[in-house]
């Protein structure tokens, strides 16, 4: 891995914070306070939670080394206009302290499992970016009956879902990396030990260390799935479209009718900047999740 790479994932680590801070001129309003917010006792955690507005639940899973300010300030706003938005903080990120067990995909999906249980919602449109795209993948997995709708932002399903060079440079991430960055601040501010960060550093980048496949899982996941990438993303353009075209993708709409599942390839966008992208992403999620799956195909 050269020293090119390993500064500009450092670079896109840092540029992750900035890009999903709210703008400055961001006003936050009433609505777009918690309604509810606190901590769940899930596993042997104790999982933080915060809950917005009303309607139809969706809940918003972040990604890796993120909190909920730093991955959804721009987007819950948004989203809670019509919706009950639910954002959760996993194992060792934010608020949500970490515990004797690694952490693992399958290990987040149950925490989450356990946390909608705990807010007695019996099924919700699941949302996942990036690490939390895995862990949305695991929920459809391991706990279908949960899931009414899935929502895929630049995540993969296996490890080689990743661009080669993408995938070889996650072992080269170190605690080192995140001295004097906005990440590390963040988790000293929260009340964490600094002294475990060097820990919770490894434990995070360890799943993504370990080979993992869920394709055969995944491509037999009932729910209705939009997947969305980047066109200069960390996800391998084939690895979408193997997805998409097990879920009824890679025929003419006009002839068959419309996949209850979609595909989008962004362009322009980044893996950090598919976070940047709301005016696109915002209607696009919410058509998805609102669309008639029963619709006839279009006629003239």
């Amino acid at each position: 891995m050269n020293t090119r790479i390993k500064t500009g994932f450092l670079a896109a680590i840092i540029l992750t914070v900035i890009a999903c801070r709210p703008q400055q001129d961001t006003v936050v309003s009433q609505e777009t306070k918690p309604a509810e917010s606190g901590y769940a006792d899930i596993n042997g955690l104790k999982m933080y939670y915060e809950v917005y507005g009303k309607g139809q639940p969706i809940v918003l899973l972040h990604g890796s080394f993120m909190n909920i300010p730093l991955n959804w300030s721009r987007i819950i706003p948004l989203l809670a206009k019509d919706r009950k938005v639910i954002v959760a903080e996993m194992q060792g990120h934010g608020r949500t302290k970490d515990i004797s067990r690694e952490i693992s995909y399958e290990g987040m999906a149950d925490d989450v499992s356990g946390l909608l249980k705990h807010l007695k919602i019996d099924s919700a449109d699941i949302l996942g970016y990036s690490m939390g795209g895995g862990v949305a993948f695991q929920i459809a997995v391991r706990h279908p009956e949960q899931v009414r709708r899935l929502v895929i932002l630049s995540g993969a399903y296996a490890h080689d879902g990743w661009w080669p060079d993408v995938e070889a440079s996650f072992a080269t991430f170190t605690p080192e990396m995140f001295e004097n960055t906005p990440i590390k601040k963040q988790y000293d501010s929260l009340g964490n030990d600094p002294e475990h960060f060097p820990e919770f550093v490894k434990k995070v980048i360890s799943i993504d260390l370990k080979p993992y496949d869920w394709s055969r899982e995944v491509k037999n996941i009932k729910a209705p799935i939009f997947m969305a990438i980047g066109d200069a993303d960390g996800v391998r353009y084939e690895h979408a479209l193997e997805l998409f075209r097990a879920k009824g993708g890679g025929k003419m709409g006009d002839i068959y009718g419309l996949p209850e599942s979609r595909l989008a390839i962004l362009p322009g966008t980044t893996h950090i900047g598919m976070m940047q992208q709301t005016d696109w992403l915002i209607p696009m999620i919410t058509d998805f999740l609102d669309s008639d799956l029963n619709a006839p195909p279009p006629t003239f």
